[in-house]
């Protein structure tokens, strides 16, 4: 598996189209466009890159997530806002329960929302009932999160895919709770390995299931298949500048990943390539 940076979304640092304090997230809609999500305000790309639309949001964005019907949830500090598909505010959702929310899956059934004050992920059905809480069961007491956030994919399975930085790992759980299976552990020079603190950050899934994480220190972004093994690189080094951590990510259904630079507040987009499997991906050092 193979991958070549292609292009930046966004404007860097600021402007009509740009972010002047922070990019904090992003995501695709069905049409292909790029959402990216920060300061105070969701701005739309089209897949090339061209600005579309642009629209305020209450308070700083920290997630963003796009549902069956084209609307966009977008996560922050003690609230969730939905707009239309084209920017229109039709609902805004307080919960004691969120502090900030960094991460979110909508469903046809089912809400779910990634919380870093509690350190779980809330499961609501449509009606905003809550049915159960994830992570409330570990043996830390939520998931482990010196980095400020908490990332999740839901898989097509229904299962839900959960970066734990603090314990070196993914980890895949059912809806109700239950964790069915995990990978991962720290490691500095094996490049299947987590290294630092707390890594990985940030976490997406490709069109196959394939795991895509996001690391700090320094920022790297790299491939698994759904047991843990490593498949690529993609991203590291000269890519991203050494500072850059939290990076979210999207995924979309040729494979391409569009990465938060967190930096120069733009996506950093790669294409998936045929060629043959990166030197990097053989064991590149960490």
């Amino acid at each position: 598996m193979k991958y070549r940076r292609a292009r930046r979304i966004g404007h860097s640092r600021g402007g009509e189209w740009g972010f002047r304090d922070a990019l904090r997230a992003v995501a695709r809609d069905g049409e292909g466009r790029w959402l990216l999500v920060g300061d105070e305000q969701v701005v739309v790309f089209t897949s090339d890159g061209e600005p579309v639309r642009r629209w305020a949001t209450e308070r700083p964005g920290w997630a963003a997530a796009v549902d069956a019907e084209g609307r966009i949830w977008v996560g922050e500090e003690g609230r969730i806002e939905v707009f239309s598909p084209r920017g229109r505010l039709e609902d805004g959702w307080q919960d004691e329960l969120f502090a900030r929310v960094t991460a979110l899956a909508v469903t046809g059934d089912e809400i779910f929302a990634a919380d870093v004050g509690s350190r779980w992920i809330h499961r609501f059905d449509r009606d905003r009932r809550l049915l159960n809480h994830l992570g409330d069961r570990h043996r830390k007491g939520g998931f482990h999160l010196p980095n400020g956030v908490l990332d999740f994919a839901l898989d097509v399975d229904g299962t839900v895919v959960v970066a734990n930085p603090g314990m070196h790992r993914v980890e895949r759980y059912a809806p109700d709770g239950d964790l069915l299976d995990r990978f991962g552990a720290f490691g500095q020079h094996d490049p299947a390995a987590f290294p630092g603190c707390c890594n990985p950050t940030n976490l997406a899934l490709g069109p196959a299931s394939e795991v895509v994480v996001s690391e700090k220190a320094g920022p790297r972004v790299k491939v698994y298949d759904r047991a843990g093994g490593l498949l690529a690189i993609v991203a590291a080094g000269a890519d991203f500048d050494p500072d850059c951590k939290n990076m979210d990510l999207a995924v979309d259904a040729s494979g391409s990943i569009g990465v938060v630079d967190t930096v120069g507040r733009q996506v950093v987009v790669f294409d998936r390539v045929a060629g043959p499997e990166p030197a990097a991906a053989r064991g590149a050092p960490g």
